[in-house]
């Protein structure tokens, strides 16, 4: 239940309205309930009242569970729609962008946040690529109505209520969260910082009913990064063992790394083929991995080339031979084991990969140290 406050009291504390003609929208902090959901519509009426549009007939939507975000919508008119974002408060910004094919990128976003004096602030973005110089401020194709949009705040949740003019807006739709760790937008520049997380719906606006939209090229992505990983990060250091520890079993062991390393080639080519593909796709800045990505190539190449004119056992260059091949093979794992984590935190894969290749690569490493001191014995 909500508390009644005095009339003398609630007047004083009313919101401020701040319409600037070009550059902002208007803005209101209000201060009230503390729990939003869709079915707490009696909780949300003693704040309807403060916002500056037609609230009676909105549909509800929990469009994104896991960050708790409520989307409240209706059609207002022939070409006016009527928008209320509700998500938990934070120390940076909420924003809802319309997208034209279900990425972040091309779309035009409604962003909202409390700055740290307690005030409400809410802009419109145009999300020209993944780099907060690619975000522009006050750009994009969304007539927004800035005499009825509206920030409300209490001390748990923030809602962000807008009106577009438009005949339908676009049922793709992609909703972020900024990191608390840095500040909200400021003056003069509002610039946006990364993101914290995001995800994106398809809504159908007749029925109601919202559906996540997969995330663009994600199996391409998916299958970069397994290929990948079990190419260059698993079977090349599992051959490099063989070479290395079971040499007493010849020939077998012989057939048994060429073999391996011959998969493991096969698998990490692909991998890379998979990258390049994604890369001329997608628009995302990705030179140091992709730089990485065709050194390890490159390495490989010089691997299977070695291979092919390798000197007999007993000529004098074979001394030689061994050592270039071994230092070789080496400097590919370890760039390709640090270009697997790398690639897992540009993607933002969770730490499910980590942690998966992580337990993987610390068998393959634990193994390495017993079978090097059993030889190390040996001698």
């Amino acid at each position: 239940m909500i508390k009644k406050i005095p009339m003398m009291k609630l007047l004083i504390n009313l919101p401020f309205l701040l319409i600037l003609a070009s550059n902002h929208l208007s803005l209101h902090m209000i201060h009230g309930q503390t729990q939003d959901s869709c079915g707490s519509n009696s909780n949300f009426g003693s704040l309807s009242s403060q916002i500056l549009f037609e609230t009676s007939s909105l549909n509800c939507l929990a469009v994104w569970s896991s960050e708790n975000f409520i989307l409240r919508y209706s059609q207002a008119g022939p070409s006016l729609w009527s928008f209320i974002l509700s998500a938990p408060i934070s120390n940076s910004y909420i924003g809802m962008g319309f997208s034209p094919n279900g990425a972040m990128v091309g779309s035009s976003a409604v962003v909202g946040w409390v700055a740290s004096d307690g005030s409400g602030n809410m802009k419109k973005y145009f999300l020209g690529g993944q780099t907060p110089s690619q975000v522009l401020v006050d750009q994009g194709d969304l007539q927004i109505l800035g005499n009825t949009s509206t920030i409300l705040s209490d001390t748990s949740r923030i809602y962000m209520a807008f009106q577009l003019a438009i005949d339908e807006p676009r049922p793709q739709l992609v909703y972020s969260v900024g990191d608390n760790s840095n500040p909200p937008p400021s003056t003069p520049s509002f610039r946006l910082t990364q993101h914290r997380n995001h995800a994106a719906i398809r809504l159908n606006y007749a029925s109601g009913e919202g559906s996540r939209i997969k995330a663009p090229y994600s199996n391409l992505k998916r299958a970069h990064g397994t290929l990948n990983m079990m190419g260059w990060g698993i079977l090349i250091p599992i051959g490099a063992m063989v070479a290395r520890y079971l040499k007493h079993m010849n020939p077998l062991w012989f057939y048994v790394h060429t073999g391996i390393q011959s998969l493991g080639f096969i698998l990490g080519l692909s991998g890379v083929i998979a990258g390049l593909v994604l890369d001329n796709r997608i628009d995302a800045n990705v030179n140091k991995h992709k730089g990485l990505g065709i050194t390890i190539l490159a390495f490989g190449c010089l691997q299977v080339l070695a291979f092919l004119a390798r000197p007999a056992v007993e000529a004098k260059t074979r001394t030689y031979w061994n050592w270039y091949h071994s230092s070789v093979g080496r400097l590919m794992i370890f760039f390709a084991i640090v270009n697997i984590f790398y690639g897992i935190h540009l993607a933002k894969a969770g730490s499910s990969w980590n942690a998966g290749y992580g337990v993987v690569l610390g068998i393959l490493v634990t193994s390495g140290l017993i079978l090097e001191i059993n030889m190390l014995r040996k001698k």
